[in-house]
């Protein structure tokens, strides 16, 4: 899987759905910015807990944005490695096979930047 590919077609989507509610997802939006400000948690540990929500819920195009974040964070593959532990411990088979997916995008994003 191209992981590129899923978070420019996510945007892509994201930019009509913008545009055809901006109400809701300027509410949205705002929310997510006093969330990711807010609060006695530091950024990447929020990324953490948002990757292990996307991977149990087994959202593609949130494992994409969230892993691109904890990239920019500066997050390691250990740690997300151990994120995807804990997600696994609590969701299961399921969650392992996402887990798995999860981690190849973060190889794949990091590859590039790095390329």
């Amino acid at each position: 899987m191209a992981w590129t590919n899923t978070l420019e077609s996510t945007r892509n989507r994201l930019r009509v759905l913008y545009r055809t509610i901006p109400e809701v997802t300027k509410g949205f939006g705002a929310m997510s910015k006093a969330v990711k400000e807010g609060g006695v948690l530091d950024f990447k540990t929020k990324e953490f807990v948002a990757l292990g929500i996307a991977v149990g819920i087994r959202c593609e195009s949130c494992i994409a944005l969230h892993i691109e974040a904890l990239v920019k964070a500066g997050a390691t593959r250990d740690e997300i490695a151990d994120v995807l532990a804990m997600t696994i411990q609590m969701g299961g088979g399921p969650a392992t096979m996402y887990a798995g997916k999860a981690l190849e995008c973060f190889d794949e994003l990091t590859a590039a930047q790095a390329g």
